[in-house]
Order: structure tokens, then C-alpha cells, then sequence
């Protein structure tokens, strides 16, 4: 169909619109032809019979790659256009230049069928309506996107035949550079590999990366950094950067390539994904010269992997700061899965607890114990410093001389930092001294280069000193004096509150494989079965911590001393008989009741708590009658019961502070009388006579014939 029959006036009364792209932006810079040609399809709109001022050029997505409309805005907004009809005509030099994605493509097209837009390029005006047209337009997109494939694999097959023989040059990490001849070969900056070797040492030491980060922020070291132009810029150390070079396996001289594969989202982000070792292009030890090994890169990685928070790595996870002193080696003796440590703030205290719940958090079954880790910690404790005592020399030695060995690398490491910063000012100074001195803009700057070099070198030697200052005081005041401590008394050592948990856990780690405990509640003891190191196995047992209840119960021996006084006294009789031994309540164990006393009341508590027999039962249970029954076995009144009891001819038993019950005598019962001769005092004081003198006995009694 001829050109101009397919451009009708409705498609002259929108807009024209221009799409330009490149796909980088080098190409955008060194490919200015590319750029013009794109341009000049302004001249085809306006010789069809656009106006001017309706062309639209959109050339936001310079140096963006066609393989996606995901980060694409101007192809996006050119889509929306479309969409909304309001443009005629739609203008590329290629179909690559829209897109390379067939997918993006054949929307496209189906847009401006649906929105009757025409497409223009290089050869020619389609309209996407007409079948011929979008058959071309479809196969040119497949064309466009299978371009694109040829081209990546071309360039990735390159790239991976030079992988496969360890030649392609990738960016090397920072300690690392590429030689005269194209060799990796170490940095030839004395400080830079100090430091790097310093790192791995120190990580050898102490396993852990953030624990690495905080010597060298503690002893005011700086970690060498490559910028993109080439420099090297000491900076702290960061955790980032310490767990990117302790994954680099080029550290250890090996020549690695395709470690992670990116990937576009659906939203075009990339997304990186890391590869197993068995799935990297290509992977060669030993390829050229490291800081490392590969054996000890292995191991590193190992270490990090276990450092992790996963529960099956607890066990050989570093010591943490919590005072759990168990942590990672405490076994349950019911399920025997490693017991889990906890923290709880109470009473103003961090508590710890070791606890097994894996199977309650999982399938909703009862936990299975939980244990309180005060008690089993110090019964260890007292069991290392026992264990521990032969051995205490040794191990200061050994202490002594690791922290001797580590300041000595950090002050060397200071002196070259401080070597460096003297070359630095001293070339400043040679730049100075070979200048014009009429030339007074270049010699100010160069003045002023000078004196920066100056204040680095000063700051650097500054640095040494108090770092030399630092360590120093530690040696000769604290550390020696903590040194000579524990080879005299390991013991004292150990309980000295200034001790990290953290060494403490280091010391129990050469000491002891793992602790199985059983918590038995019926005994409220704890079963210790401690495994050290060489196959000994031995067992302690604690007490479990008391409730807050159990804390203020009253002992059961005080309980045992009621029951019995209460066979022969009332409620404060008792209290007093209590407080006079020296018993106290339960409720002493509470805050500020430490003086507290028992009271009659308190008595009738535990009588009624403890469901004790009661003084009136108890009588009443050795036949005590009571006033009115008294008086009826006697055929007296109950006032003539009361005058008795007063006067001693019949027992009283008070069964609380006001009332009593009486006894009544087996044999010998008292008569009643009116007698103003024989007054009841008077009866009394016989009848105690007579029950106190000897009985007179017979002749026959005595032998007498």
C-alpha cells in the first residue's frame, strides 16, 4: 500500500511521536552518528505531512538497554500515549530501538492497533492493523530480540573461554593488583598487606567478625580501601567489608568467576543470588599468590557459617556476653536436644534460664524443661576452679603472651602507617621546594598540600603514642595484675566480677564437651552430668531455686512443733513458746518483714492451713465436758462447776483465751456441802494434802510380824 494512503487525516491530527535510544552510555558519547540518524526521522513526519510543532521526541532513555520496558519511563510514557490515542504515529530508525524484548514488542503493537497508530522506520510506514503489516513488524521484533541473544552470547562465550583458562581479567579486591605482565601478584604497600594479614590473624583468633571489627576500632586501626580510580584510602573497618573479604576466595590465591548470578525482577531490579563452589564457572586454588590459604579459607567459612543463629550451630557458635555460662553445651537429659539459653530481667537482675522448647514451639507439645541457670552455673564454676587450679600458670602464660603478640602487631602496624605518611610529606615538600616561588597560586597550593601531609604525620605519630600509652597501662597495671592473680588463685579469677562471661566460656570450651542436666522437681534438685574434654564424666547436683511462695512457707518442722504444743497450750501460749526458741514465720523472706514475729493469729492460720486438730477436738478426745455436762455428771449447778474449778477440785483445760473444758476425776468425786465449818478452801487444801502426802502403809506392807 502506498505511503501516503496509509496515513490518513485523522493520524495528522495527533501527534508524532520519536523515540531515541542507545544502549549505553558510551555509545551515546562515541556514537554520535547513530544519534543523528535517529534525529533526522523528524524530516520523514513533517515530509508526511506532520507540522513541527506536533512531533514529540522522547530521548529520556539514553544509554538504557532495550532488553526490558521495566526501567524504561520514556518507553512507558510512549505506551500510555499510545493507549490514550494521542499519537498518529509512532517513529523508531529500528525495531531494536523500541524494543528488544518481543514481549514489550508485540504489546506495542497491539496497542497501536487498538489505538489505530501507524509505526514508522527506516524502511518504511506499517499500520499494525493490517495483518502483512504486524506479520512483518512481528517477525522484524523476533529478529530484533534473537539479535540481541547472538550478540550476548558471542561476547559470554568470549568471556568464558578465557574464564576456563583463568584469563580474564576480573576487579581485584583490595591487597591484590596486576603486575607489569598481567600477573596477580600481592600489593606492593607494605601497610596495605600488614593490615589485610593482620585481619586474618586476628579472625583466626578470635572467630568471629564483629568481634574482629571491634579490635580494630578498639585499637584504632584502619582497613585499606580501593576507590574506583585506583587509590587506596584507609578507612575503619566495617562489618560488611570484613565479611566481604573473608568470602573473597581470591585472599587465598585462588582465581574464581561467576560466585553470584544476577537477575532482573518482573519490576526490572537486580537481584543477586549466590552460587554453590560446584556451579561457579571456574574455580582454581592456588592460581596466585594469597594471604591466605585455601585450606584456612575453607575453614574461615566454616566458621561464619557456624557463627550463624541457627540452634544446630549453637553448640560450636562463639561465646556470647550473656552470663549463661552453658551456652551451646547444655544438653536436656529428658529429649537430649541441646537446651536453649534465655534472659530475664527480674529483681533488677539479668537471669538466666536454659530451656528445651523446641517441641513446644513446633508441633504445640508441653515444654520439656526449663531450668534456672544461676544454681547449675556457679556448681560449674566451682567445679572448674577445682579442675582448673594445676593448670591456672599455664594458661596465664599463654594469655600473657597473646596479648603481647597482638600489641606488637597493632605498633607495627601504626609505624607504617606512620612511614607512610612521611614519604607522603616528603614528596609534598620536594613538589614545593622544585616550584617557582613567583608563581604564588601554584606554590600556595602546593604549601597547603604540604602542610596537610604535615598534620597527618603528626597525627599518625600521635596515634602511635597513646596506643603505645594504652597498651602499656595494660600491661604493666591491669593485665599484669590480673595475670599474677590467676596463676596465684585461679579460683579468685574466676569469681572476679570484672571477668567478661565471654572468657569464661572461652576457659569452659578447653575444658568442658557438654553438660546433660535433669531437673527432678519432686526432689527440687537439678542432676548435673558434666563430660569434659578427656572422657571424664561427673555428676553434681544443685537445688532448684525456690518459688516466691515457696520462699515465705513455713518450715515444717515449726508446723510439727504446733501440732504438738497444741496438745497442752492455747493459740498465744504457743506464739510465745514459738518466739521464745527463736522460730520465725515464712513471711520473713519478704522485702522489709525480716523482724516479723509470730502473733496468735498467725498460729490459727497454719492450724487452719495445715488442717491441724484442734485444741477443743484434742480435748474433747480425752473426755473433757464441757460446763453444762460437768454439771450434770457432778448433779451440781454450773456455778457450784465453776467455784470447783476455781478453787482446784476439778481440772479446768482452756481450749482458747476464754473458754475451758473440765475433767472430771475417775474416782474420789467431790460432795457437795453447806457446811460453813468446812469452808471450800479449806476442802481444797485437804484434798491437795492428801494427794500429796505419802500414804501411810500398814504393818503388813512394812514386814512387820
Amino acid at each position: 500500500m502506498n505511503v501516503h494512503l496509509k496515513v490518513q487525516p485523522h493520524h495528522l491530527e495527533r501527534g508524532a511521536y520519536l523515540y531515541i535510544r542507545q544502549s549505553s552510555m558510551r555509545q551515546v558519547v562515541e556514537n554520535v552518528e547513530s544519534a543523528r540518524r535517529q534525529y533526522a526521522l523528524r524530516g520523514r513526519a513533517v515530509a508526511l505531512g506532520w507540522r513541527d510543532e506536533q512531533i514529540i521526541v522522547i530521548d529520556n532513555d539514553q544509554g538504557e538497554s532495550g532488553a526490558s520496558a521495566a526501567w524504561r519511563e520514556g518507553f512507558q510514557r510512549l505506551v500510555s500515549d499510545v493507549g490514550m490515542g494521542h499519537a498518529g504515529i509512532v517513529m523508531g530508525l529500528e525495531v531494536s530501538r523500541l524494543a528488544r524484548n518481543n514481549a514489550d514488542w508485540q504489546r506495542l503493537l497491539e496497542i497501536c492497533a487498538l489505538a489505530d497508530t501507524l509505526i514508522l522506520d527506516e524502511d518504511g510506514v506499517y499500520d499494525p492493523a493490517s495483518f502483512n503489516d504486524r506479520l512483518l513488524l512481528g517477525l522484524k521484533g523476533t529478529m530484533s530480540e534473537a539479535e540481541l541473544h547472538v550478540i550476548k552470547a558471542r561476547l559470554r562465550g568470549g568471556i568464558l573461554n578465557k574464564v576456563r583458562r583463568g584469563e580474564f581479567r576480573c576487579l581485584l579486591p583490595t591487597g591484590l593488583v596486576y603486575d607489569h605482565f598481567g600477573h596477580v601478584t600481592l600489593d606492593p604497600d607494605m601497610q596495605v598487606r600488614e593490615t589485610i594479614i593482620h585481619f586474618f590473624e586476628m579472625f583466626s583468633r578470635l572467630e568471629s567478625a564483629s568481634q574482629t571489627v571491634k579490635v580494630f576500632r578498639n585499637e584504632g586501626l584502619l582497613f585499606p580501601s580501593r576507590l574506583h580510580n585506583g587509590d587506596t584510602l584507609f578507612r575503619p573497618l566495617t562489618a560488611s567489608t570484613a565479611m566481604r573479604v573473608l568470602n573473597n576466595p581470591r585472599y587465598a590465591g585462588a582465581y574464581t568467576y561467576g560466585r553470584r548470578q544476577f537477575r532482573r525482577t518482573i519490576d526490572g531490579k537486580k537481584t543477586l543470588r549466590a552460587r554453590d563452589i560446584d556451579d561457579w564457572p571456574a574455580c582454581m586454588p592456588d592460581a596466585h599468590p594469597g594471604y591466605i590459604s585455601w585450606e584456612r579459607h575453607q575453614e574461615n567459612l566454616k566458621i561464619l557459617k557456624a557463627n550463624g543463629r541457627g540452634f544446630e550451630a549453637a553448640r560450636a557458635s562463639i561465646p556470647r556476653e550473656g552470663p549463661a555460662l552453658l551456652q551451646g553445651r547444655a544438653v536436656c537429659g529428658q529429649c537430649g536436644n541441646h537446651l536453649r539459653v534465655r534472659y530475664a530481667a527480674r529483681r533488677g537482675r539479668q537471669e538466666a534460664w536454659y530451656i528445651c522448647n523446641r517441641d513446644h514451639i513446633y508441633r504445640g507439645e508441653p515444654m520439656c524443661q526449663s531450668i534456672a541457670g544461676p544454681p547449675v552455673d556457679e556448681a560449674i564454676g566451682m567445679l572448674i576452679a577445682e579442675q582448673m587450679t594445676p593448670a591456672a600458670v599455664e594458661l596465664a602464660l599463654d594469655v600473657r603472651k597473646e596479648i603481647q603478640a597482638r600489641h606488637e602487631e597493632a605498633d607495627r602496624l601504626r609505624c607504617r602507617a606512620i612511614e607512610r605518611a612521611q614519604t607522603e610529606a616528603d614528596l609534598a615538600q620536594r613538589r614545593f621546594m622544585l616550584v617557582d616561588p613567583n608563581n604564588r597560586l601554584v606554590a600556595d597550593t602546593l604549601e597547603g598540600e604540604w602542610n596537610e601531609k604535615l598534620r597527618i604525620l603528626a597525627n599518625a605519630r600521635e596515634e602511635r603514642e597513646r596506643g603505645r600509652e594504652h597498651d602499656q597501662f595494660i600491661l604493666d597495671k591491669a593485665v599484669h595484675e590480673r595475670l599474677v592473680a590467676m596463676t596465684a588463685d585461679f579460683n579468685e579469677l574466676w569469681k572476679d566480677p570484672d571477668t567478661p562471661s565471654r572468657e569464661r566460656k572461652r576457659l569452659l570450651a578447653h575444658i568442658i564437651e557438654d553438660v546433660t542436666l535433669l531437673k527432678l522437681p519432686a526432689e527440687g534438685t537439678t542432676k548435673l552430668h558434666v563430660r569434659f574434654k578427656g572422657g571424664k564424666i561427673q555428676t553434681l547436683t544443685t537445688m532448684n531455686p525456690q518459688s516466691s511462695a515457696q520462699q515465705i512457707k513455713t518450715k515444717p518442722n515449726i508446723v510439727e512443733l504446733i501440732d504438738k504444743l497444741l496438745d497442752d497450750y492455747i493459740y498465744p501460749e504457743i506464739a510465745e513458746i514459738l518466739n521464745e526458741q527463736g522460730h520465725r514465720p515464712g513471711g520473713t523472706a519478704r522485702r522489709g518483714c525480716h523482724d516479723a514475729r509470730f502473733t496468735p493469729l498467725k498460729v490459727a492460720y497454719l492450724i487452719h492451713e495445715y488442717k491441724l486438730q484442734s485444741r477443743y477436738d484434742r480435748l474433747r478426745q480425752r473426755g473433757m465436758l464441757t460446763r453444762q455436762e460437768a454439771a450434770v455428771h457432778l448433779n451440781i449447778s454450773e456455778q457450784t462447776v465453776a467455784r470447783w474449778a476455781k478453787y482446784g477440785l476439778i481440772a479446768r483445760h482452756a481450749y482458747n483465751g476464754h473458754y475451758s473444758l473440765y475433767e472430771i476425776p475417775d474416782g474420789d468425786l467431790p460432795q457437795k456441802q453447806c457446811s460453813r465449818w468446812n469452808q471450800l478452801q479449806d476442802r481444797t487444801a485437804a484434798r491437795q494434802q492428801t494427794q500429796t502426802e505419802p500414804r501411810t502403809s500398814t504393818g503388813e506392807e512394812r514386814g512387820v510380824v
